[in-house]
């Protein structure tokens, strides 16, 4: 062990990014510049990742109001009545695109995940349920607006103060649109809505559970979930403004509307989908530059929950939507502190370390289901790294959109 210092985040400031900027020179710029600002050297591994929003800025991935509300009327047709099937509660990831959906069509049955969304944003606080009186009323049950403020009145989200049910309703009705909403905790009670009330137009808004919820909706087999399956007209979010809608509009080709952040009052800022080439060209600039091989990555939303509010942070469709190659798989780790008070408990000092350092380093290439890796995270490199990016970098002014990441590769056996 010859360095006292392991894994370093850094936060790096940046220019405010503009639509035409060449975001992968702007990238590399400020990387040579904290480098030589800070006397830290760039070595082979540093991992430097990028913020979603300013690629997706640079590259000018915007769509409107209006291009949302012509895609979603190409596909279910003028004046159509369409099911709105569990969005998550969000001001600035869903109400544009409510309102883009709610321009194109006549009527909107919108069915909300009770009692919180797909993120854990919470309608009601879940301890409400509790109450076994108010339990029984919805056990079983899909809820109608009415019966849902009979039982519930009106909450307010907790981080927002934003009436959601309320909310989402004014934006619909703005733009002449009517509408019902629904609550209920299934997709098979969706299913069973949508079907009884003769509504074959349906929008599914869930992010990672979107492939088996279109399955649940499409698939024409008459055997359990699939009992009520009756529709060919189902679109995911992810299919709208997946293609440019008019010359200039922007789009994804994977993810649609997924990933979307309010820009203004009629414009949405769309996930990249120029992030393969932009980790591309940085590597290569910084490998010109420095000779030393890094690892570049996009990265959005942090794979973690907020133990307090409840909230799951990925309102993304993934952490990172584009990365280098070394950054492909997961940790191969030994967990250091079942070594210590198991296998090498007899020993102290430095051979103790010495003994943790050779088994770090004959360790097999694949630690999967070996007790010595109990207590590990073995999720992707690219997850664990988004969360640790977005956490430094944060979502406020703090202006950092790149963050420079040394030793994560690196042991207490090869450091």
């Amino acid at each position: 062990m010859k360095n006292s210092l392991g894994t370093i985040a850094m936060g790096v400031r940046a220019p405010i990014i503009r639509e035409g900027d060449n975001i992968a020179e702007i990238v590399t710029r400020c990387i040579l510049q904290a480098s030589k600002d800070n006397n830290i050297p760039i070595n082979d591994g540093d991992v430097i990742a990028i913020t979603e929003s300013v690629v997706a800025r640079a590259e000018g991935n915007y769509v409107t109001v209006d291009d949302i509300a012509q895609d979603v009327e190409s596909k279910y047709g003028k004046d159509a009545k369409i099911s709105v099937i569990f969005p998550i509660l969000s001001r600035n990831r869903f109400a544009m695109c409510l309102k883009g959906i709610a321009r194109a069509v006549k009527h909107i049955d919108l069915v909300l995940l009770f009692p919180a969304d797909e993120v854990g944003n919470e309608l009601i606080n879940k301890d409400e349920l509790l109450d076994s009186e108010k339990m029984r009323n919805f056990e079983g049950l899909v809820l109608n607006e009415n019966d849902f403020r009979k039982f519930f009145g009106y909450p307010v989200h907790p981080f927002t103060g934003i009436d959601y049910v309320a909310y989402y309703r004014s934006i619909i009705e703005a733009e002449n649109c009517s509408v019902n909403i629904f609550f209920t905790d299934s997709i098979e009670k969706v299913i069973y809505i949508t079907q009884n009330r003769e509504m074959p137009n349906v929008l599914l808004c869930d992010i990672h559970t979107r492939a088996i919820t279109k399955k649940m909706f499409t698939d024409k087999k008459k055997a359990g979930i699939y009992l009520y399956a009756f529709s060919d007209n189902v679109y995911n979010l992810s299919d709208i403004c997946s293609q440019p809608v008019r010359e200039g509009s922007g789009y994804n080709p994977e993810y649609g509307l997924l990933g979307s952040n309010k820009a203004d009052e009629e414009r949405i800022k769309l996930f990249p989908r120029t992030g393969r080439d932009v980790v591309s060209k940085v590597r290569q600039l910084i490998l010109r530059e420095t000779g030393k091989l890094v690892e570049v990555m996009i990265y959005g939303d942090g794979a973690f929950k907020d133990p307090v509010g409840k909230i799951w942070e990925l309102a993304d469709p993934v952490v990172s939507p584009a990365y280098t190659s070394g950054l492909l798989g997961r940790p191969n780790e030994l967990k250091l502190k079942a070594l210590a008070d198991g296998k090498f408990a007899n020993l102290q000092g430095k051979e103790l370390q010495e003994a943790i350092e050779m088994e770090i380093k004959t360790k097999g290439d694949c630690l999967v289901a070996d007790m010595s890796s109990q207590g590990t995270t073995p999720r992707q490199y690219t997850d664990l790294l988004g969360s640790l990016s977005d956490l430094v970098s944060g979502s406020g002014d703090k202006g950092t959109p790149i963050v420079w990441i040394k030793g994560y590769f690196k042991n207490y056996a090869n450091d």
